[in-house]
């Protein structure tokens, strides 16, 4: 009797454990994640990975509303810190939410390419000294970014790693491969002129998941774009285009458009800063280009400054800060960029090479 019973339990636990192991294998496995949160033309792109670690490129403006859209879609998404906080340049649009982040939800690590003794753009010391101070004052780890960087992030078993690598910082660019160093581009658009402005110095960075690539340039300004594809591609093709800089004509070079070839594009625009004639001429002029999703309509002009109605995110310049929400596949092979806050939604296969 006893020995029919103790039979009786094993054949229980181990229905129970098949149970649960195929229970196990039916969930859904989390690919990864991209926010694109309205700064109201600052820069804050927001990355989950699928192992849950969370990657913060750039914070918007100092004030408590930009800080606050980043900490509440950080929450929404479950994330309780942020591993990495990637200043791309010392512009105020850029790393001014920083500290009010830091005050929300812990920094683990912060990677910049060095916060700079004075004013990059050469305004008043004891301005930009004033301003710099919380950020600098934020207690976290700081790692100084330099061509090649790469931050490492945890994979999860049966998924691609996440790879998020820089490839430019300070006017300097990661050498060329030998592969790279095959094929010579060129470009006839001319130059602009000189920028001196710490736009020109902003960090660049490209995430890989699997077969998916997305591009992040910070507010790279024309003449130093055209490094990164001539007269070597140091790139390659992408899937997602942040456009550089908001979308303004200083940035958001023809020959970098056209050699990234992505099929989405996504413009952190303001409603009255960015989504300028120039980067629209560019972007309709790319063939590649199947979707583009702007996080604000451009008020200040029609509809020949902006996408479709139903791929902006926030149609009105008093909006609630709607966000622009981007899913990859576990399996890296596609993804979904969706409004979450309309219920528009469009899916794309990964294409870059």
């Amino acid at each position: 009797m006893k020995r029919s019973l103790r039979l009786s339990l094993l054949v229980i636990s181990a229905l129970w454990f098949v149970a649960t192991v195929a229970c196990a294998a039916d969930l859904p496995k989390r690919g990864l994640e991209i926010f694109w949160i309205d700064s109201e033309g600052g820069g804050s792109t927001l990355i989950l990975t699928p192992a849950g670690e969370s990657v913060l490129i750039d914070t918007g403006n100092p004030g408590g509303r930009d800080s606050g859209r980043i900490v509440a879609a950080a929450r929404a998404a479950g994330i309780k810190q942020i591993d990495h906080l990637i200043v791309t340049h010392f512009h105020g649009d850029h790393f001014g939410g920083a500290a009010e982040v830091a005050q929300a939800l812990p920094v683990v690590t912060i990677h910049d390419k060095g916060i700079p003794e004075r004013d990059p753009d050469g305004r008043a010391a004891s301005s930009f000294q004033l301003q710099i101070k919380p950020y600098r004052e934020i207690a976290a780890k700081r790692e100084r970014v330099l061509p090649g960087t790469v931050i490492a992030l945890r994979g999860v078993s049966g998924q691609p790693a996440p790879v998020l690598r820089c490839l430019a910082v300070n006017q300097q660019f990661v050498a060329a491969t030998p592969d790279q160093q095959k094929k010579t581009l060129f470009t006839d658009v001319p130059a602009k002129a000189v920028d001196a402005s710490d736009n020109a110095n902003s960090t660049v960075w490209r995430l890989d998941f699997g077969g998916f690539r997305f591009f992040d340039g910070g507010d790279l300004t024309w003449n130093m774009e055209a490094k990164l594809v001539t007269p070597h591609d140091l790139v390659g093709n992408v899937d997602v285009y942040q456009t550089s800089h908001h979308g303004l004509d200083v940035s958001n070079h023809p020959a970098l458009v056209k050699q990234l070839a992505p099929t989405v594009v996504v413009m952190n625009n303001g409603a009255r800063k960015g989504g300028e004639a120039g980067t629209w001429a560019t972007l309709r002029a790319t063939p590649s280009i199947a979707a583009v999703f702007q996080v604000h309509r451009n008020v200040r002009v029609g509809p020949e400054g902006n996408t479709t109605p139903d791929l902006i995110a926030n149609p009105d310049e008093a909006c609630a800060g709607n966000l622009v929400r981007l899913a990859v596949e576990a399996d890296g092979a596609s993804y979904t960029v969706a409004i979450p806050a309309t219920g528009v939604s469009r899916k794309f296969v990964t294409t870059a090479k």
